[in-house]
């Protein structure tokens, strides 16, 4: 008997089984596949080998505004893939000997619920006090006219040895963005697909509006409230119909496909009586339990945003209320960061979102134009905006755009989790110069009294 059996062993799952063990209980980890999930192996880890790569091409092509004249003779893509896949295995190994290390027995097979407190691993039946479930996502191909036959995956792109000279890529999100950033970098014509009028919706007005500006200058076409309706095979590609305002037809080398769905199928949930929505993700409370006592869910499993961090936090959280805490999930702290070119980061409510649920805003925005690091480095796109509440100060939100945000938004949400004000924000100090002095000057802009912009 288990104290904690966990299904899936991705970053999720892995966080699970690691603090579960820690806290004492006797614990197993089942996994199908590769360990690390989608994150390692054709995720987070994989597209930011590539990312490495676009970022260096796009910043050596640019080496002439500091003085160097860097031609690129040659790209090797075969090189690039041969090192994602590299520093994957490297992390899966260190992942299984970390088990170990914590006494979690790690069982090769597929896990699907049976009963109360039992799991089957082919054909084998495990016990256990509570079961985390952690299986993920996987690619969902939507069911367009004859998308399946000529699509390309985001699996399939970060294996690529040869950049399609043209791409189609549908959807707004992240996923989207950081595939258009690499494909364009790499000399592919890219056109990006979108149902909305601007790229990622679902992040602050300001932040879609600079992205997609960023996008067109470095060549990217974007199509606006448009969608993918039909596809068909062509001699030398693809024949694109989008829906929108009007048709439009495009001839593309390649469509690149990248929704995901929650890996939940097939499973056992209908044994337990386990609630989903109609996506099939399930649904769980604040402190992550299931609709059925003793079984948890986390990270893609439940939906969402669907974000490797946001997994293995809630795998701690999940871990620690099976060993009998009484812990809950602020999905309010979980950032997002958008690996494009310049990067975004973000955490807490939009500008929008605040309005929506009766804030009396206030905003702090401080660019990285008059940043003194951002100017000597030339990266001065971009900005830090601070949403806050205008009585008594307190932080709802933080966006940054610009270089190095994916790491900057990791103070926001200590700034958010500890509850800081925009005053006490504003009396920090930081070194000079950084691209982290944005972040104490937005404050103070939020507190009207910036001291290095015009006066309001």
């Amino acid at each position: 008997m288990y104290d904690v059996l966990v299904i899936g062993g991705g970053p999720g799952g892995y966080a699970a089984g690691i603090r579960a063990a820690q806290l004492g209980g006797k614990t197993a980890l089942v996994e199908d596949a590769e360990l690390g999930g989608t994150c390692v192996n054709r995720g987070c880890i994989p597209s930011k080998v590539w990312h490495r790569a676009a970022y260096l091409l796009y910043w050596i092509r640019r080496a002439d505004e500091f003085g160097i004249q860097a031609p690129v003779e040659a790209l090797d893509l075969g090189a690039i893939v041969e090192r994602k896949n590299g520093v994957a295995a490297e992390i899966r190994t260190g992942m299984e000997a970390l088990l170990g290390n914590n006494g979690i027995e790690f069982i090769r097979g597929r896990g699907k619920l049976k009963g109360p407190g039992e799991v089957a691993v082919d054909g084998k039946v495990l016990n256990a006090k509570t079961i985390i479930l952690a299986t993920g996502s996987s690619l969902h191909i939507p069911d367009i006219p004859g998308l399946k036959e000529a699509a390309v995956t985001t699996d399939q792109v970060l294996n690529l040895t040869r950049v399609p000279e043209s791409a189609l890529i549908c959807g707004n999100g992240p996923i989207e963005i950081e595939a258009a950033t690499v494909l364009n970098q790499f000399g592919s014509k890219v056109y990006l697909s979108m149902d909305s009028a601007r790229p990622l919706p679902r992040e602050d007005g300001e932040t879609g509006q600079r992205i997609g500006q960023a996008l067109r200058e470095q060549g990217v076409e974007l199509l606006p409230k448009t969608e993918l309706a039909s596809v068909k095979q062509a001699s030398s590609g693809c024949e694109a119909l989008l829906s929108g305002a009007s048709e439009k037809t495009l001839k593309v080398e390649a469509v690149v496909a990248s929704s995901r769905k929650p890996a939940t199928g097939d499973l056992g949930l209908e044994n337990l009586g386990v609630a989903c929505d109609e996506t099939g993700a399930v649904k769980v409370n604040e402190r992550l339990e299931t609709s059925v006592k003793e079984v948890y869910a986390i990270g893609d499993a439940t939906g969402g945003w669907m974000l490797s961090h946001a997994s293995s936090a809630m795998g701690v959280c999940a871990a620690e209320n099976a060993m009998g805490r009484q812990v809950r999930f602020s999905n309010r702290l979980v950032p997002r960061g958008v690996w494009s070119i310049p990067q975004v980061g973000a955490v807490g409510l939009s500008e929008e979102e605040a309005e929506e649920q009766g804030y009396d805003v206030q905003v702090g925005d401080f660019p990285n134009a008059i940043n003194g690091l951002a100017m000597s480095r030339n990266q001065v796109e971009g900005a830090v905006k601070i949403v806050s509440d205008a009585t008594y100060g307190d932080i709802l939100g933080v966006h940054i755009v610009g270089a190095n945000a994916t790491e900057l938004i990791g103070e926001a949400v200590m700034a958010l989790q500890l509850e800081c004000t925009t005053d006490e924000l504003a009396h920090t100090i930081r070194v000079h110069p950084t691209f982290s002095e944005a972040v104490m000057d937005a404050g103070r802009d939020a507190e009207n009294w910036a001291l290095y912009l015009p006066t309001k």
